[in-house]
Order: C-alpha cells, then structure tokens, then sequence
C-alpha cells in the first residue's frame, strides 16, 4: 500500500514538472502574412547605349599611344581624344617611296638592256644569215676548178654559217624570255613597294581618333583595372573605351552566390547613388549571369552580374561609374506561413516543428520552400492558429 503511494506521488509529481515545463516554453502562434525577402548588392552606373572607342581596324600593324584625354573627360564632335605615334609609319612611307623608285630605275635599265642585246643579237642574226646567202651563192664545188682543200672549207664555211645564225635565233628567243622574267620580278618588286607605301599611308590616316558626338569618355579596363595611358600598345580593332549617351543609364551590381536563390528578371529593384543615398530610383531586373565569377582576380568569392534598368534617369547627378547600392525585391508572397527560424527543427533528417497540443506538444513534419535569416516560409503541415514552440521542449525534458 505504501508502495502505491508512493508511485502516485512520483506521477502526480512528474505531471506537475511537465506542465511547470511546457509553461516555460515560448510560442508562436501561426498567421497568414506577407513574406517578402530582399538582398542588397553593389555596383556601378552603366549608359544603356553608348558608342565604343576603338584603335582603327585599317591600320596595319599595332599602334602605340603618344597622347590622349583623360579618363572622364568631357569632349565636343570631332575633338582629337586619342592620338598614336606616327614615326614608325613615316618611316614606312619613306623606305616605300625609295623601294618605288629603285623598282623603276631597274625597269628602266632592264628595258634599255634588253633593248641593246636585242639589237645586238638580231645584228647577228642578220650577219650569219648574209654569210650563209653568200656561201650558197657562190659555190666550191667544180672539181676541176678548185681543190679539194677548198671545197671542203667552202662546206664547212656554209654549214658554220647556218649553226650561227640558228643560234643568234635561239639566244635572241632565250633573252626575250629572260627580259620577260626579269620585267615580271621588277613588277613584283614595284607592287611590294606600293603595298608599303599603302599600308603606311593607311597608319598614318589612322594616327587620330575623334570624337563622334558631345559626350564623356570612359576608358576601358583590363583584367588588372587598368585603362590606356601614354605609351599603351593597342592592336587593330582593340577597343579604347567608350563615349555614352547619357540620357538613359542602367546599374550593373553584383549579388553574392550565396544570396542569388530566385534571382530572376523582371523582378522590381530600387537604386541609390553613393552620393545620393537619400534617393531611391526604382527599376527592374533585365539581365542575370547565367554563371557565377570572382570579381576580383586572385579571390575565390563568387558573384553574380545582374543589370538593373531605371525607370527614369537623371542626367544631372547620374555619371557612368558612379557606385551605386541596390536592393532587390527577390520574392514576395501574400498570405503565406512565414514562421520564426527558431520554431524550425530538423530530426533524423526531416524538417519538424511542435506544434502545442493541449499541454503537450507534438512533432509535425512540414515542408518548406524560401527563408531569410530570420524567417522560412512553410508551404505544407501547418494551418493559421497553430501554436509552435520556439525551442525544442524535448530538449528541454531531457535537461530536467
């Protein structure tokens, strides 16, 4: 009997503990709400268009910088921003031109050359074909007249006359063809100097770029961040910078990989200029990096490139370049469960919260889908009024 007692004492002892427990435990009491989750990101102001600036891509050869305006410099129409060093090109132009003149002087010569052995070959062509009339007209070959020493010289005479004027045929053939030869080469030699004559006529139209329009220039960086200076080599087609239009500007900023859940375009964004902070620009999200890249050469932080387009631009206090701070509307639900973190739990695996069940509190598992770092919108397990504990009351239980 006492034994009795006393298991009933230790019961209503423990029932007493656990409501003095579960009194003790924080509660949130669940209710349709407007979740709304933002990031922020930064960045630079960017023209929507803008007309590049490029080393010209008729020039023959690279080009090195030996004058230009300064990066953000305000230029007029047709205002020299850029100029190269054109002495490598003058050069070219002269050794062209004396090329030219050399080519000439020897297709000069080779004509009166060729001229000359002509004439002196036809000369003997002509000689060697009067001999040979001469030695068939008159005739050694009576034997009772002339010996037989000299109609046999006569032979002779008549058939070397023949071979030489065969011959001066063959060499006066041969030279026309090597005049020809030489002629072809020395043409060669003349389109080679007009090539280089052109192409250093070329650089040297290409020495000045000009401005197209009133506007800013803004030089292009390279991986380094560096932009063309004094002295810089640039190649054909290799851009310089650009000249933006500044009646509509865009914000390009970057979002941390980690934050870029649900990026997507179309997506509502406000802007502030770094000099401006107290004024908010509203825009949208027009453009998003397909993958993830480090700013920054050398560091392994991984960033996104999102494009913001403004709804309106003002030109008065929007430069390009100027740092700028976005904050993107990534979602935002109406009439959802977005409950505190801490009312989250994960046991063997699976998401649960406890929810309160009279003096109990009993583990339901529930689905969920966006979070913060302060709250996690629930889509599936609970209904509005449940009451969920803030911290784990089994945890709790064992402690006691």
């Amino acid at each position: 009997m006492k034994r009795l007692l006393l298991c009933g004492a230790g019961a209503l002892a423990g029932a007493v503990l656990g409501c003095a427990r579960h009194a003790d435990v924080p509660t949130y009491r669940v209710a349709p709400t407007t979740f709304t989750r933002r990031i922020t990101a930064e960045g630079n102001l960017k023209a929507v268009k803008a007309t590049p600036v490029m080393a010209p891509h008729d020039a023959p050869n690279s080009l090195k910088v030996s004058w230009m305006v300064d990066d953000g410099a305000v230029v007029k129409k047709d205002d020299v921003i850029v100029r190269f060093d054109s002495s490598d090109f003058e050069k070219e132009l002269k050794g062209g031109n004396e090329d030219r003149t050399t080519a000439t002087n020897d297709l000069s010569k080779s004509d009166a050359q060729a001229l000359a052995t002509r004439a002196n070959l036809q000369r003997d062509a002509r000689q060697a074909e009067s001999e040979l009339l001469s030695a068939k007209h008159f005739k050694f070959d009576d034997a009772e007249v002339f010996s037989r020493y000299q109609r046999i010289e006569a032979e002779v005479d008549q058939g070397l006359a023949s071979e030489h004027k065969q011959n001066a045929e063959r060499v006066l053939t041969i030279r026309d063809g090597l005049n020809r030869t030489d002629k072809e080469l020395l043409a060669i030699e003349d389109k080679k100097a007009a090539l280089r004559i052109r192409n250093a006529q070329q650089g040297l139209n290409s020495v000045e770029i000009r401005a197209p329009y009133d506007g800013i220039l803004v030089l292009t960086r390279d991986w380094r961040g560096d932009v063309p200076r004094v002295g810089s080599t640039l190649w054909p087609g290799q851009p310089l910078g650009e000249i933006p239009d500044l009646s509509t500007m865009k914000a390009e900023v970057f979002v941390l990989e980690a934050d870029a859940a649900g990026l997507a375009p179309n997506e509502k964004a406000s802007v502030t200029l770094e000099s401006k902070p107290n004024v908010a620009y509203n825009g949208k999200i027009t453009q998003l990096d397909k993958l993830a890249r480090p700013r920054v050469r050398g560091v392994p932080v991984q960033y996104f490139g999102v494009t913001i387009t403004l709804d309106k631009t003002d030109p008065h206090v929007m430069k390009p370049g100027t740092r700028v701070r976005a904050v993107l509307d990534v979602e935002n639900r109406a009439n959802a469960f977005a409950i505190p973190r801490q009312a989250l739990f994960e046991k063997e695996g699976k998401k649960i919260v406890y929810r309160k069940h009279g003096s109990k509190y009993d583990a339901v598992p529930v689905e969920i889908s966006s979070s913060t770092a302060g709250r996690v919108v629930v889509t599936k397990g609970l209904a509005q009024g449940d009451e969920l504990a803030l911290i784990d009351p089994t945890a709790k239980k064992n402690e006691s």
